[in-house]
């Protein structure tokens, strides 16, 4: 369990030995006021020595006032994994916050092309960080606080992730920064078993617009997950939306249409291997 910083004693005075004791305790990170309380330092002697700090990799600056701990074996990766402090990092954002897109499909289990950065989504534009090798990118999005959520476990506390039904419906959402639609349906035919019907078209009605809908729909078929996508063929067999074009980016020129979907086919899509 996270050490809670007011049972920290407040009289040490190395910076070493309370980072090492929030360590012990299973916590990765902390702010910058927690450090300049437990420590005793003067804010000029507190910067460098966590500058000092960072130069050897024991810390690694995620941002202006939030730090993460870099425990051995990650030296070389200069941070641990963003998923150990995400929390912990928006928390001190004060920000509504989850794990989302192929970040919360990997750790629902879909991970055949592992994501090249962390993906966060929340309520306000924020600049990518990044943390030693790695990235942590975040996306704006209404209603993030209303998002059906689950509380996954990490090694040091747990995470806001998406559920898979939501997460399905952000890999289409946000369909360029998930790697476009080949890639979208490899993930979703690994994610597909994770998914309950009935709650993706719940999170449909409440969550989504009905081009979202009928893509998602669709690309659920070619993932061969009918099944999930039957509660989404309802949904626009009641509502009869007009028809849309697969891909958004491109012309809508084509002969091929999927009544199913009222889709306007404009690109082949398959699994990625």
């Amino acid at each position: 369990m996270p050490v809670n910083c007011r049972e920290t004693p407040v009289n040490v005075n190395s910076l070493n030995f309370w980072i090492d004791h929030l360590q012990a305790g299973g916590r990765y990170s902390f702010t910058r006021g927690e450090a300049f309380n437990a420590s005793g330092l003067s804010p000029d002697a507190l910067s460098k020595s966590l500058q000092r700090l960072a130069s050897k990799n024991r810390v690694a600056k995620v941002k202006e006032n939030f730090y993460a701990i870099v425990p051995l074996e990650y030296l070389s990766a200069g941070a641990p994994p963003a998923v150990w402090f995400a929390d912990e990092l928006m928390r001190s954002m004060r920000l509504p916050y989850y794990v989302g897109l192929l970040s919360a499909a990997a750790l629902h289990g879909a991970s055949h092309h592992q994501p090249q950065e962390f993906q966060i989504v929340t309520a306000a534009s924020q600049r990518a960080l990044q943390v030693g090798r790695q990235r942590i990118r975040f996306f704006v999005r209404r209603g993030v606080a209303g998002t059906p959520v689950t509380h996954i476990k990490t090694p040091t506390g747990t995470v806001r992730v998406s559920t898979p039904e939501a997460t399905a419906l952000d890999l289409v959402r946000f369909a360029k920064e998930s790697g476009y639609f080949d890639n979208i349906v490899t993930v979703l035919s690994e994610l597909a078993e994770r998914i309950n019907p009935e709650e993706l078209g719940r999170a449909a009605e409440r969550n989504a617009a009905m081009p979202t809908v009928q893509r998602l729909g669709y690309l659920l078929d070619l993932a061969g997950a009918g099944a999930a996508a039957a509660p989404l063929a309802e949904i626009v067999r009641r509502r009869r939306p007009r028809t849309v074009s697969l891909r958004s980016d491109r012309p809508a020129k084509t002969d091929e249409r999927n009544a199913r979907w009222a889709l306007l086919v404009n690109e082949h899509v398959g699994a990625e291997v």
